[in-house]
């Protein structure tokens, strides 16, 4: 693009017309009515395990309680709203969860205060814990359904034009469009490189100059700067110029991933705060708790399912049932990362035959250390088993003896980490692996190294308590749907 030149006429010939995408004022509407039914439903649920329980534990359970606890939820709404849930635009999927959370455990336990200290206990405590442990597992999945079909619909988000059309508005155009859940739709292109007019950027039309910026304003309120090459007279006049009520710039701060980036007003100068988050004491602490709490009801409810492959497996083929491979843990260390044997017992000569008959899978082995049509694998429980990722689950027990973590970057074996550029690995080894990451969400078996260095390295540096949570679901939805893994 050419950032120097200032902004030129509109062409004689009418530009393309953006893409029509309208927002739709009512979509929260729909997503308030989806988080209420939802709660209600789990006020339900609550109030018939509270019942199934007066054999055992009885008290008085009647219309009054439960009435009380229905009217009190109806205020949920109103605290996901000053919490920016509505409609949400821009959030990513972390931050959503980590809002939602936190308003629905503080408003519970405000609604459980009230009850000590106006009402005289008078609510059943049990309806209200049984309906908070459901409500909070329910209610993330119903939101993003909800925004699941207004996207498929086509009824959620707001149309964004982009100023732009070089790298930079390329690179913003297919990260929007690919992220469709952060609700920012981009609709038009614009940019003073003539030859870049009328053309398109994944589907997105580049109309023509900056100069029609103003005539769009009418109709789309975010505009997204995406030129970090022009100087900074000639960006402050264009940011000026702008009469959108939101304005993004892009700066030019390419490799920077940062989750959390923070601007800081450093005596009228802005800065940017960046941390490596997982590289300190305190958020490996927690961290090593969420691994505890979460991984020994995992490993002891895995238990039987594991007993169960294991036994397939001894049907299929000779030998172990378990299969337990050297791996680097964190400062280098060496460990045995256990899985459930899914291949057979002379999967290195046959790896090594089958590559030297096929080059095009050589390359692909290359590049991912992984082929689609591995002749190593056993038929049938092989393949359901790497399919569903059900041969990972004796990594439990590397987790509940503290060499792994439930998120994090994979432990590969040395082969494979001596791909990845040295300033990397060094920063890869102050963590520990995990039974599931970032890269296994996004790309899994599809994601090459250059993939894995940088969706790695955006975990480390950006982790928190909300994005392990976030990981872990996202994780059980990868598995269930089994996408791109082999």
């Amino acid at each position: 693009m050419s950032t120097s030149a200032p902004m030129v006429a509109a062409p004689e010939t009418a530009p393309a017309r953006p893409l029509d995408f309208r927002e739709r004022p009512w979509a929260p509407w729909v997503m308030v009515a989806s988080d209420v039914a939802a709660l209600e439903l789990a006020l339900l649920f609550g109030y018939l395990a509270r019942r199934a329980l007066l054999p055992v534990w009885p008290i008085v359970l009647g219309p009054p309680q439960f009435f009380g606890l229905a009217v009190g939820v109806l205020v949920f709404p109103l605290a996901y709203y000053l919490f920016g849930l509505y409609p949400g635009i821009g959030l990513s999927g972390v931050e959503r969860l980590r809002r939602r959370l936190s308003a629905t455990l503080g408003l519970f336990a405000l609604l459980l205060a009230w009850d000590y200290l106006v009402q005289n206990k008078s609510w059943s405590r049990g309806v209200l814990l049984v309906t908070v442990g459901i409500a909070i597992l329910l209610l993330p999945v119903v939101d993003a359904l909800t925004r699941w079909l207004l996207l498929r619909a086509g009824r959620w988000g707001v149309p964004v034009v982009v100023l732009g059309a070089a790298r930079t508005g390329r690179l913003v155009v297919e990260s929007l469009r690919r992220e469709a859940g952060l609700g920012w739709a981009p609709v038009a292109l614009l940019d003073d490189d003539p030859a870049k007019w009328n053309t398109s950027i994944a589907g997105v039309p580049v109309l023509g100059p900056l100069s029609l910026a103003g005539e769009l304003a009418a109709r789309i309120r975010v505009a997204v700067v995406a030129m970090p090459g022009v100087g900074r007279e000639r960006l402050t006049s264009l940011v000026g110029e702008l009469r959108y009520p939101q304005v993004i710039v892009i700066p030019d701060l390419f490799g920077l991933q940062s989750l959390w980036l923070t601007a800081m007003d450093l005596g009228g100068v802005v800065g940017l705060k960046v941390q490596n988050n997982l590289l300190q004491r305190h958020n490996r602490a927690l961290k090593r708790a969420l691994d505890v709490v979460l991984g020994l009801p995992l490993f002891l409810a895995s238990l039987p399912l594991m007993a169960l492959c294991a036994l397939w497996i001894k049907r299929v083929s000779p030998g172990p049932a378990f299969y337990g491979q050297a791996r680097e843990g964190m400062g280098r260390a060496g460990i045995r990362v256990w899985k459930l044997r899914t291949m057979h017992p002379d999967a290195p000569r046959m790896l090594e035959r089958y590559l030297a008959e096929h080059a095009e899978d050589r390359r692909q082995w290359e590049r991912f250390f992984k082929l689609k049509n591995d002749p190593r694998v056993l038929p049938g429980v092989g393949r359901l088993l790497r399919r569903t990722s059900l041969d990972e689950f004796p990594q439990l027990w590397n987790v509940l003896k503290g060499e792994m973590s439930l998120v994090g970057p994979r432990p590969f074996p040395s082969y494979h980490l001596d791909g990845f550029r040295p300033e990397f690995r060094v920063l890869r080894e102050r963590v520990p692996p995990g039974m599931t990451g970032l890269w296994q969400v996004s790309s899994r078996s599809d994601g090459d190294l250059a993939v894995q260095e940088s969706l790695d390295a955006y975990y480390i540096r950006n982790w928190s308590l909300w994005l392990d949570l976030y990981l872990i679901a996202r994780t059980v939805r990868a598995v269930v749907f089994a996408s791109g893994a082999y």
